[in-house]
């Protein structure tokens, strides 16, 4: 079953209420982050229902869909690799993430790369040189600094914190909204697991880290320690 059957099935659930809420909520305004994007107005779960009916497309045609404007294609084809991704032996996996790397380009939003970057990109680095990581977290690609950081939540849910702490503080000065949001949000997860060590790189850079990655990353804290770092005490 090819990739235009699933353009088909697609085309069968647009829903035009929806693409306005989902135009303006993914940003795609001229000058925005996501300007260009193009949606028919699916949903999430819809989407995933896809994902079994469809799992045995070919690599080259789930590049074609995400090589599409349109939103909702490029979030299937990536919630299909990362299914193959979890039943892939070594060397698929490796192909896998290959692939990935090679579209980058086309991971170009947020929920694009929080639901992939992990499963894929984290998981295949689990026990590997990370470096490809820092080279990310450096690089002036939006999308590519944000697969860095959250790539690095399955090293967090495996109680490995190293790469989250430098990837965070290799964004610390950067100035996307998006990035901040990113950033906070993984330093959080690091902490409810072991907030001794998230508290050793707040107590370094709180005070010069940007109000909103902050916020989120002292979220889980009780009401005194938020006061302190944000200097209500």
């Amino acid at each position: 079953m090819g990739y235009q059957n699933l353009i088909k099935d697609f085309q069968k659930l647009k829903n035009p209420k929806k693409v306005a809420i989902l135009s303006s909520f993914f940003k795609t305004g001229k000058g925005e982050y996501g300007e260009g994007d193009v949606f028919l107005g699916l949903t999430v779960p819809q989407q995933r229902l896809f994902v079994k009916k469809y799992l045995n497309l070919k690599l080259k045609d789930l590049e074609l869909l995400l090589s599409s404007k349109v939103h909702e294609f490029r979030l299937t084809s990536l919630l299909i690799l990362v299914a193959k991704y979890k039943k892939a032996d070594e060397a698929r996996k490796k192909e896998i993430f290959d692939f990935y790397l090679k579209n980058t380009k086309n991971i170009n939003n947020w929920d694009l790369v929080d639901l992939s970057a992990p499963n894929i990109i984290g998981q295949y680095l689990l026990d590997k040189d990370k470096s490809v990581l820092i080279e990310m977290a450096k690089s002036k690609d939006l999308w590519k600094k944000r697969i860095s950081i959250l790539a690095s939540y399955a090293f967090i849910k495996e109680n490995q914190f190293d790469y989250t702490f430098q990837i965070s503080k290799l964004l610390l000065s950067d100035k996307h909204d998006l990035i901040h949001k990113a950033v906070g949000w993984m330093l959080r997860e690091a902490g409810k697991r072991n907030q001794d060590k998230e508290e050793i790189f707040l107590k370094k850079y709180y005070k010069t880290m940007p109000r909103t990655m902050l916020r989120y990353a002292i979220e889980k804290f009780d009401d005194n320690k938020r006061k302190f770092y944000l200097g209500k005490n």
